[in-house]
């Protein structure tokens, strides 16, 4: 993931924003707790996203507790601790991470990403067999991505997207704990509403690269896709623009949808805020900076 899923930060009640924090601050305490300090260095909003989700869907109460850190070191900042969820995203993280360096390797010969991504590596080792599988899964399908992107053998937006987003969507359904009313339908909403984030992503991140990989004469999907013409980015970007906010858009839609289907026993406003103002604020910020260039 990108970093693109977080709150709308103005629009949060302010016990909503302690809580997001919270979160955010205990995904860095299992990274240090189940990996070490280095990989605090990948810690990611996208990933406290995953696991307020996933954590809202019991209806235990959080064990909060208040600490310092390193980048707190004289005042205690609440922190959730000892949390399966948590647990989980920060497996996730790291592994998203390191293949996400390993595609910065091949695609620009990135120096300092193949450091991090060797540096990284034996951490996979910790991973308990239930991440295992789910990272032979991320393996197998951004193999894909990165096979259809080298090869552009693929002819819409939606297959170039299905890799990336069944990654997502087997992130969330294949969630190795118990969870609120657990059954096939459940995990099916999770799996869907997984697919639907994960091609958001994909898109307002393609959309969001536009501009400099055409200028660098690096591969974007939408280049790939709707600039048959050679157009320059100024001339392409009102042809398309329509045509992919519309996907974008259609996307959140279809996430808050299967977040209503979802047993969702806490944290409720604040996911509601991150899927309805939040990515819609990152699309704003997105579509809005694309204008001004055009501009």
């Amino acid at each position: 993931m990108f970093g693109y899923i977080t709150p709308l930060k103005d629009e949060l009640k302010m016990h909503e924003y302690t809580t997001f924090k919270s979160y955010y601050c205990g995904l860095c305490f299992h990274l240090k707790k189940e990996f070490g300090n280095l990989p605090r260095m990948v810690l990611n909003y996208d990933m406290t996203f995953l696991a307020i989700l996933l954590d809202s869907l019991n209806p235990t109460a959080v064990n909060t507790l208040t600490k310092k850190c390193l980048t707190s070191p004289f005042k205690k900042k609440p922190v959730v601790l000892e949390n399966k969820a948590l647990s989980y995203a920060a497996n996730i993280n790291i592994s998203l991470v390191y293949y996400k360096l390993l595609d910065d390797v091949l695609d620009d010969k990135s120096l300092k990403s193949k450091t991090l991504a060797l540096a990284l590596a034996p951490y996979k080792k910790k991973f308990s067999p239930s991440v295992c599988e789910i990272n032979l899964i991320i393996e197998e399908n951004l193999n894909h991505l990165y096979k259809l992107e080298k090869e552009k053998n693929f002819s819409s937006i939606d297959e170039i997207c299905d890799p990336f987003s069944l990654i997502v969507a087997h992130i969330f359904k294949m969630y190795p704990c118990t969870v609120s009313e657990d059954s096939n339908e459940t995990r099916e909403n999770l799996f869907k509403f997984g697919y639907a984030l994960g091609k958001w992503i994909y898109m307002i991140d393609a959309l969001d690269d536009l501009q400099k990989d055409i200028a660098h004469g690096k591969f974007n999907p939408l280049d790939f896709l709707y600039n048959k013409a050679h157009l320059t980015y100024l001339e392409l970007l009102p042809q398309i623009k329509d045509t992919v906010s519309f996907t974008i858009l259609n996307c959140g839609y279809n996430c808050k949808y299967y977040l209503d289907l979802l047993p969702v026993n806490k944290n409720k406003e604040l996911l509601e805020n991150i899927i309805t103002l939040g990515m819609m604020d990152q699309y704003t910020k997105v579509i809005h900076a694309c204008n001004c260039k055009e501009k």
